[in-house]
């Protein structure tokens, strides 16, 4: 039931401007799942949904991986230019950036909210990353040099 509330979710805020929790319980409910506002807040938190502003300027939920705003857009933007090499052994991501901007990809990292990640401490041009598994680090390396 919860795996099928929360791809409800998803989809419900992938198809409308969804603004407040309020709202979103009222669309679940016509939807024929009966939730409380806690249960709506811990899918929220679960789901890592984040406000973002639309095009007309309403406050609507989006899914942090799948937001097109601008600042998802610049973040990307930044860790792909900063990024010089990514490498994995075992659960760790190492990160090699230009020198002085490996906390601002750190923090472009976290905002993305790459699948796996446990924590990361950026140096001045070393981000370590720890990973769930070895395979979230192969991942994430992949992903990371994707973004170029």
């Amino acid at each position: 039931m919860k795996n099928a509330r929360q791809d409800k979710i998803i989809e419900l805020i992938s198809e409308r401007v969804v603004e407040t929790q309020e709202e979103l319980s009222e669309l679940l409910k016509n939807s024929g799942f009966n939730v409380t506002q806690a249960t709506v807040s811990r899918d929220i938190r679960e789901l890592k949904l984040v406000k973002t502003v639309s095009a007309d300027g309403r406050s609507r939920y989006s899914h942090g991986k799948e937001s097109h705003d601008g600042k998802a857009s610049i973040q990307k933007n930044l860790l792909a230019a900063s990024v010089s090499k990514v490498d994995f052994a075992g659960n760790i991501t190492v990160v090699k950036t230009i020198t002085g901007m490996a906390q601002g990809a750190a923090a472009a990292i976290d905002v993305m909210h790459f699948d796996g990640i446990v924590g990361c401490v950026a140096g001045d041009d070393t981000i370590i990353i720890v990973m769930r598994t070895e395979q979230a680090a192969k991942r994430l390396k992949e992903e990371i040099e994707n973004l170029k």
